[in-house]
C-alpha cells in the first residue's frame, strides 16, 4: 500500500494532470478568471489584477491558473487566453497556466497549435489547453470571428477539430495527408539531436454530456462548467466515467469543476459583492450586456418578481459568505460530485476583493502561506 501511494503521488506531481490536495482541501484547488471589468473601473486595471491573482495563488498552492474566452462582453476582458496567459506566464514560475477555455470552432486549429506552442516554450511543462465547443458570445459575434454563419461545433465538426489540433501539436499527420508537410512551430518539428519538445496538456471542458463523453472516449482530463450548468454535472461526470477508456495521457479518468466561489471577511460583504454578478449576468442573459455594476449599484437595483427569481436562482448556485462558510459549502460540493479538482471562479465588480476571497479560501484550508 506505501508503494502505491508513493507512485500515486509521484504521477500527481509530473503528469501535468493530477494535482496535490494541500492543507486540509479535500482535493486540489485552482482558479478560473473571466477578468472582469468593473464599473468605474479599466481592462488595464482588471488584466493587472489578474497578476495579482496569479501570483497569490501561486504562493499559495493552487494548482493552476485557468483564463476563459469570450467575446464582445463589457465585463470581461479575457477575449484573447493566449496573451493574457503569455503575460501572467512572465509573472509566475510553477502554477500551471491554461484556457478554461479556448473556443475551438472559432479558430483554425493550426493557430490555436501555435500559440500555445508558443506559450509551452515560454513557460515550458505549465501550459493547459482547456478546449470548449461553444462560441463564448452570441451567434452574430461568433460568425464575425469565423467569417461563416455556420456555426462548426457538432457531433462530427468538434471532434474532426480536435483531432486535427492534436496532430498539429504532436506534428504527426501521416503520409500523404494534406497537411503532412505543415508544422506547427514552436513544435516537434525544431527538436534536434533527439531532444524532446514538451506539449501543452489537452483538456475537454464542457456543460453537457456531449464533451463529457469524448474526453472519456479519447481518455483525457475533463472540466464541467459546474458554475453555470449545475443541473447537468452529476448526469455529465457519471458519463464521463462510464466512457473513459485509458490513454497515453491518463490511466483513470480525472475530473475538475469550475463552482463559483466566493469569501469575504463578512456575510454582507460576500453577498454585496457577489450580487454585482448576478445583476451582470441578468443583464447579460436579457440583451443588456455591460461593465460589472457597483456593489451600490447592485443593492439599490429594484429586481423585477421575475429577474429576483432569476437572480435568486443564480446565487443559489454559488458557494459564498465568510471562510468558513465557503469551505464548508465547497467540501459539501465534493462530496456530492465526487470530483477531482475544485476551480474556483468570483466573478465580482472590485478586483482587490477578488484577490481577497481567494487569499481567504487559502486561508481557510490552511494552504501554504
Amino acid at each position: 500500500m506505501g508503494d502505491a501511494g508513493s507512485t500515486e503521488q509521484n504521477r500527481s506531481t509530473t503528469d501535468g494532470v493530477r494535482g496535490e490536495a494541500l492543507g486540509t482541501a479535500p482535493v486540489p484547488l485552482s482558479v478560473l478568471d473571466l477578468v472582469n471589468v468593473g464599473e468605474g473601473r479599466t481592462a488595464r486595471e482588471a488584466l493587472l489584477s489578474s497578476v495579482e491573482a496569479a501570483r497569490l495563488a501561486e504562493a499559495r498552492g493552487f494548482t493552476r491558473y485557468w483564463v476563459a474566452e469570450h467575446h464582445s462582453m463589457p465585463g470581461v476582458a479575457s477575449s484573447s487566453p493566449a496573451v493574457i496567459l503569455s503575460h501572467l506566464a512572465a509573472h509566475t514560475d510553477r502554477i500551471r497556466l491554461g484556457s478554461g477555455g479556448v473556443m475551438l470552432p472559432n479558430h483554425a486549429p493550426l493557430v490555436i497549435a501555435e500559440q500555445f506552442g508558443t506559450l509551452e516554450a515560454l513557460a515550458p511543462g505549465r501550459v493547459d489547453l482547456g478546449l470548449g465547443r461553444a462560441p463564448g458570445t452570441d451567434g452574430a459575434t461568433a460568425a464575425a470571428l469565423r467569417r461563416t454563419d455556420r456555426l462548426r461545433e457538432g457531433a462530427e465538426d468538434f471532434p474532426q477539430q480536435l483531432a486535427e489540433l492534436v496532430r498539429f501539436l504532436d506534428d504527426d499527420f501521416p503520409a500523404g495527408h494534406p497537411y503532412a508537410r505543415i508544422h506547427a512551430v514552436p513544435g516537434p518539428v525544431q527538436a534536434t539531436d533527439g531532444a524532446e519538445t514538451s506539449r501543452p496538456q489537452v483538456w475537454l471542458l464542457g456543460s453537457s454530456g456531449f464533451s463529457a463523453q469524448l474526453a472519456g472516449q479519447l481518455g483525457l482530463p475533463f472540466a464541467f462548467a459546474h458554475h453555470f450548468s449545475a443541473a447537468n454535472t452529476l448526469p455529465a461526470l457519471e458519463l464521463y466515467h462510464e466512457s473513459f477508456r485509458p490513454s497515453e495521457v491518463l490511466e483513470k479518468p480525472y475530473t475538475l469543476i469550475g463552482a463559483s466561489a466566493f469569501a469575504a471577511d463578512t456575510e454582507r460583504e460576500a453577498h454585496r459583492q457577489i450580487l454585482t454578478g448576478a445583476l451582470s449576468m441578468l443583464r447579460l442573459r436579457t440583451g443588456r450586456p455591460g461593465l460589472v455594476p457597483t456593489p451600490e449599484e447592485a443593492e439599490a437595483y429594484s429586481f423585477s418578481p421575475v429577474e429576483k427569481d432569476f437572480v435568486d436562482s443564480w446565487l443559489g448556485n454559488v458557494v459564498y459568505g465568510t471562510a468558513e462558510a465557503v469551505r464548508t459549502g465547497l467540501d459539501a460540493l465534493v462530496e456530492r460530485t465526487g470530483a477531482d479538482e475544485l476551480m474556483l471562479t468570483a466573478n465580482a465588480h472590485t478586483p482587490s476583493a477578488r484577490v481577497r476571497s481567494y487569499e481567504l479560501v487559502a486561508d481557510a484550508y490552511g494552504l501554504p502561506a
